[in-house]
Parts: structure tokens; C-alpha cells; sequence
């Protein structure tokens, strides 16, 4: 009896619909350096090399770990896509980077339409939010390796700095402050640990009156982007660095930017942790360490900057309406 590909679980033309349903949300994102369409083999972005003396591309590629697991079981795609973009923004941003493109990687089980087109939404809402281009990725239908609910995806970012701009040539100092700016919740971390912890009594359809929401819409919250905040002063020599807070929590992440012999003097009781981090801790009953290194405990990202420009910093940030704390110093 011959088989086809169809029957073995993979549909090419359903993955054919797929790209025709998300045409135009890529599309939004294009602008005049792009210089092909989607279904192209390959992106071709034309760079402007006369804007900078000394361009250096960086690039970064991540997921968006077992958050999907979350967002599959909650039947909520919307979000996970903004989160993915975000987080990649962020990494770059630590060297003062600006994003230029961003490619993404969609596997599953068994395509669904739907998912697909909501999950794509996102990394374009986000992409045109952050002034990056979605430029290409690669859709694939792996029956046998995912089961047909499930998905994975992941992304690539390419931005640029000047040569003479990158954060990593401009290291922190002893007295320089650290200012944290706060997280939308758990951003795209800790999930593995937080599943455990609410396995056993809790749904993500469950109703939080501290959330003011389900449980699964608050562990969906968008991973939030700190390039609107930074972009203006990226380039300030007294801006000595910048730490995403990711895996490994506010310590292991911003130690990464610190020059050898010097260290963080953390002030932990200078912010106030939003709820959704009290309630995994009391729950899970999660001893304070584990705490500190695998969640970002209500700061996303860690500033660092000359102790004589704090009121220019603050005044910035005021102007933004955006709130901030001063954690701790270096030393």
C-alpha cells in the first residue's frame, strides 16, 4: 500500500495555508531595507553602513522556555510571541545594541492554523513595537518528535552598535549605583520551578483575587521590552552597563558585566515584590535562595551608572513615567 507524506503526518498544504494566513503580520513589520518578500529562501536586509563610523552587529538567539508549556495548556498564543521578541531585544540591549531583524523557529506536532497565526501576531506586534524587522524564520511539521498539541519556538535578533559604544567598553566603577528597573512578572524564567509548584492544588483557569485574573493570564504576562526606556541614553559614557535578568536571577546575570575584583552590594529590601513572586514563595514554600536565582524577583533589568548622574538618570526616567529603584552600589 503506498503511503504518502500526508499519511505519515505531514501536510504541505496546510503548512502552505499557514504562510498565507500570516503574510500580512509580517508584512506589518517590513520597512524600506528589506529588500525580499515572504517565502524567499533566504531574508535580504540592506544595511545602511553610512549611519555609523564603525557598525558591529550583535546577535542573540533564544526561547522562551517551558512558558509554552503554560501558554499550550492555558490555550493562550497571543502573548508568547512578545515575549520571545522582548527577550531578545533585551539581551542585545546590554551591549548597547539596537535591533535590525529577528528570524524565528516554529515547531510542532501537528500544525494548527490558528496557534500558529496567534504566535506569529505576537512576534510581530513586538517586532514593530521595537523597530526590528521580521524578516524570515522556518515553520516545521515534526509529528513524532512533538505531540500534536504542542509546540516549540525560538528566535534569532541581529541589531548594531557603534564600536566605540559598546557597553562592554565602558565597565562599571567601584561606587557606581544600580538601579533596578521593575519586571512585568516572571518574564520568560523560573517556569520549570513554578509548574511544580502549582501543579498539585491549581489550574491556570483559577481565579486569583490577588492577580485580579486567572492564574494562566498572569504567568502570560509580556516579557517586557526596556528598549522605549534606555534608547535615548544608550549611548551616555555614564552609562556603565546593563544586565538583562533572566536565569540565574539579579546577582549571577549582572556579576556577568562586572570587570574582575569588584562585586554587587545588593540592598534586597529596596523594592517591594509584586505578589505573583510572595504567592509562588509561600506556596511552594521555595527557600529565599532559590528564589533570588531563578526568578527576577520584580526587577528585569539592572542599570548601571555614575553615582553623579543619578538626577539626569531619575529626570529620564520621569519624564518617561517610568518607575525605578536604587538597589545597591558596586564595590
Amino acid at each position: 500500500m503506498a503511503i504518502t507524506y500526508k499519511d505519515a503526518g505531514v501536510d504541505i498544504d496546510i503548512g502552505n495555508q499557514a504562510i498565507k494566513k500570516i503574510k500580512s503580520h509580517v508584512q506589518s513589520t517590513y520597512n524600506q531595507n528589506v529588500l525580499t518578500q515572504i517565502g524567499a529562501f533566504g531574508g535580504a536586509f540592506l544595511f545602511d553602513k553610512d549611519k555609523y563610523s564603525q557598525p558591529v552587529l550583535v546577535s542573540s538567539a533564544d526561547g522562551v522556555g517551558t512558558k509554552l508549556i503554560v501558554a499550550i495548556k492555558h490555550n493562550k498564543h497571543n502573548t508568547i510571541g512578545q515575549c520571545l521578541v522582548n527577550h531578545c531585544v533585551n539581551d542585545i540591549l546590554a551591549l548597547g545594541a539596537r535591533p535590525l531583524f529577528f528570524l524565528d523557529y516554529f515547531a510542532a506536532g501537528k500544525l494548527n492554523n490558528d496557534v500558529f497565526e496567534s504566535v506569529i501576531e505576537g512576534l510581530a506586534k513586538a517586532s514593530r513595537e521595537n523597530g526590528c524587522v521580521l524578516i524570515g524564520g522556518e515553520t516545521a511539521e515534526m509529528p513524532g518528535m512533538y505531540n500534536n498539541q504542542d509546540y516549540d519556538l525560538s528566535g534569532t535578533i541581529v541589531g548594531v552598535v557603534e564600536k566605540d559604544c559598546i557597553l562592554s567598553k565602558k565597565p562599571a566603577q567601584t561606587g557606581d549605583l544600580l538601579i533596578g528597573l521593575p519586571s512585568n512578572g516572571l518574564h520568560t524564567n523560573g517556569y520549570s520551578l513554578v509548574r511544580k509548584v502549582f501543579e498539585k492544588d491549581y489550574k491556570f483557569s483559577d481565579y486569583i483575587d490577588a492577580f485580579g485574573q486567572n492564574l494562566g493570564d498572569e504567568l502570560l504576562k509580556i516579557h517586557k521590552s526596556y528598549l522605549p526606556i534606555l534608547d535615548k541614553i544608550i549611548n551616555k559614557d555614564w552609562l556603565h552597563g546593563v544586565s538583562h535578568i533572566t536565569g540565574g536571577g539579579l546577582v549571577e546575570n549582572t556579576n556577568r558585566i562586572l570587570p574582575k575584583g569588584l562585586e554587587l552590594d545588593v540592598n534586597w529590601s529596596a523594592w517591594e515584590r509584586p505578589e505573583l513572586f510572595s504567592f509562588i514563595q509561600e506556596v511552594g514554600e521555595v527557600p529565599e535562595e532559590d528564589m533570588r536565582r531563578t526568578f527576577n524577583c520584580g526587577i528585569g533589568l539592572v542599570v548601571i551608572i555614575a553615582k553623579d548622574y543619578i538626577e539626569e538618570f531619575m529626570l529620564h526616567l520621569e519624564l518617561l513615567n517610568e518607575k525605578s529603584f536604587l538597589i545597591g552600589t558596586v564595590k
